[in-house]
């Protein structure tokens, strides 16, 4: 027995050391092996890595070449629907949204802003064509064409593979060489008279009005918007204190303008209509008080012990009001105006001393009335004297259609103006708006920057001429380039020629050959009554220079912005977060999509 134990120990541990030597082996082989597998297995050492995620799944993400052509197609798809509105023979474009309000336009900044445009670069043509508006006014339709006819002439270089930058650096290049010629070829109004000055704005603002909807009446209003700015001040040009009312009726000749400040009559109460109508030299008082008797807060408690008492706070009032009417005419002013409202109580007051009062009159009338007239604003009246009351030569209320206007005319410190246009629609008269607006900002610019070129086209086509030239000096791709761009220069006036339905092939080859003359063919433009070319300048078709320069650096920012994109990403995350809000109720944090129509005054 001892002997088979002695046996059976010695056996197991010769079992152990097998077993031992084994898992060493094992040990030592399976890293070789793992090296070897992940050194075979596609990406390992040579790629076997996981992906890396930089983006939440769905995200789109579209880059390259095709990129860059589907952004500038959508541009060109963009500039297509405002192309027809350009010129005099511009056609109109009728907008209504989803409320049922339409707008009828051919004002490019108007257009663009109505569209509702979704799609990301082409959003950019929008934003220029705000800029111009803000900056000079007129020109909105003439960026975004001019601006889509670079990216156009873009196109083919691109999808050869040409790199974006080099078609940057040439444009960029062919603005800067463009502006400083238009430098050299306008004409400058700053030496002129007074009178002689009068007449180049009237040409300007007539070439503003030509392609307006009010065209048939453009020497009418252009007179009438040279006059306006005139009474600005000089130095600061307001554009706040040039009111346009609008009255629906009439004719458009029944416009006028005053030479001073006019609104509409406000809200009155029974005692208005014995008031006196019309002052010779007046004294006005200007308030921000209320003139009127105030009802009682809600919350407000009053214990009385005795009845009589109650006829104390009663009379208290009245005195209070009393008091406020009686400062009021103590002060001398025979016509009150509040921002805030004038009571029945008070109105009878004045009407009975043969004072004309208005309450919660319009802020920018009250300014401008202020600005004129010499008044102060008063928040009390307390202290009221001489040097707070605004005069002026006449004050009268008109009748004007179908309503009533007060008119301040005659004031000493006159920098202000208002034009009441008159019409038969209100759509017509809200065109009319805007192209008095345009043609008011021609005016103002052309009197700060006191520049004039030639229009009709005549200034593009020298520009493409003087590009052209220039492009034969330089070597290398860059000439075909510039030479792209002095092509794209010649889109207004095919365009022009396109619109009014003449042949625009044979227009434009005619400019060409009155371009290329050494002397004197430089202000031809096209002539829109023939469809032939005329010398506009010595037809006085003329334009401020900043309306160009701006409108030419603004289409060749944002082209070049344009040509630089070379990947869009669209994140899905807001999307997915709008559909979860809308089942998820009122929460905490829910987007404002899920919150539409939940209630008055909500944002949207």
């Amino acid at each position: 027995r001892g002997a088979r134990s002695a046996r059976a120990a010695t056996e197991r541990r010769r079992e152990a050391r097998t077993n031992g030597r084994k898992t060493r082996k094992k040990n030592v082989t399976t890293p070789t092996r793992n090296k070897t597998m992940a050194a075979l297995a596609p990406g390992g050492y040579m790629g076997l890595q996981p992906p890396i995620i930089l983006l939440r799944e769905g995200t789109d993400s579209s880059q390259g070449i095709p990129q860059l052509v589907s952004n500038i197609n959508a541009c060109v798809a963009v500039v297509d629907a405002v192309r027809t509105t350009l010129g005099p023979r511009g056609m109109d474009k009728l907008v209504y949204d989803e409320r049922g309000q339409t707008t009828i336009s051919n004002d490019g900044a108007t257009i663009m802003k109505l569209l509702d445009i979704v799609h990301p670069a082409a959003k950019l043509l929008v934003d220029i064509s705000k800029s111009q508006d803000s900056e000079v006014g007129d020109g909105t339709t003439t960026v975004v064409v001019l601006a889509g006819e670079l990216l156009k002439e873009a196109k083919p270089f691109v999808e050869e593979g040409v790199h974006p930058q080099s078609l940057v650096a040439a444009y960029r290049k062919a603005c800067k060489v463009a502006t400083d010629y238009i430098k050299e070829f306008s004409t400058t109004i700053e030496n002129m008279d007074d009178k002689a000055k009068a007449e180049v704005l009237h040409k300007c603002a007539m070439t503003s009005l030509n392609s307006k909807l009010i065209a048939g009446e453009k020497d009418f209003f252009a007179r009438m918007v040279v006059d306006a700015v005139a009474k600005l001040d000089q130095n600061t040009m307001d554009l706040k204190m040039i009111g346009v009312k609008k009255v629906v009726g009439g004719t458009l000749r029944e416009s006028f303008l005053v030479d001073g400040v006019a609104f509409k009559k406000t809200f009155s109460y029974a005692g208005f209509e014995q008031q006196p109508k019309s002052f010779q030299k007046p004294k006005i008082l200007l308030l921000n008080v209320e003139l009127e008797l105030k009802s009682e807060k809600e919350n407000a408690e009053i214990r009385l012990n005795d009845p009589a008492q109650y006829q104390e706070i009663v009379e208290a009032e009245w005195q209070i009001i009393y008091e406020k009417l009686d400062k009021c005419v103590e002060s001398g002013a025979q016509v009150v105006l509040s921002r805030l409202a004038i009571g029945d109580l008070a109105t009878q007051y004045f009407a009975d001393r043969n004072m004309f009062c208005a309450g919660r009159v319009p802020e920018d009338d009250m300014h401008r009335v202020a600005f004129a007239t010499g008044g102060m604003v008063q928040t009390s009246v307390n202290g009221l004297d001489e040097e707070v009351l605004g005069t002026c030569e006449a004050f009268e209320e008109r009748q004007v259609g179908n309503e009533r206007y007060n008119l301040f005319t005659g004031c000493p410190l006159a920098r202000t103006a208002t034009i009441v246009l008159r019409g038969g629609a209100e759509q017509f008269i809200e065109e009319a708006h805007r192209s008095m607006h345009d043609a008011i900002m021609i005016v103002r610019r052309a009197v700060k920057n006191a520049a004039i070129v030639p229009g009709g086209g005549a200034v593009d086509m020298e520009l493409s001429k003087v590009l052209r030239n220039f492009s034969r000096t330089l070597l290398g791709k860059e000439q075909l380039f510039i030479n792209a761009f002095a092509k794209a220069m010649e889109v207004i006036p095919r365009q022009l020629c396109d619109n009014a339905g003449f042949d625009s092939t044979e227009t434009l080859n005619k400019l060409r050959q009155k371009h290329a003359l050494a002397e004197g063919g430089k202000n031809f433009g096209v002539d829109i009554d023939t469809g032939g070319v005329i010398d506009t300048y010595g037809s006085f078709v003329w334009e401020p220079v900043i309306v160009k320069r701006n409108a030419l650096q603004a289409a060749t920012e944002a082209a070049c912005l344009i040509l630089s994109v070379d990947e869009t990403v669209r994140n899905p995350a807001s999307e997915q977060e709008q559909g979860m809000g809308r089942g998820r109720g009122m929460g905490r944090g829910m987007p404002m999509g899920g919150m539409r129509g939940r209630g008055r005054g909500m944002m949207r």
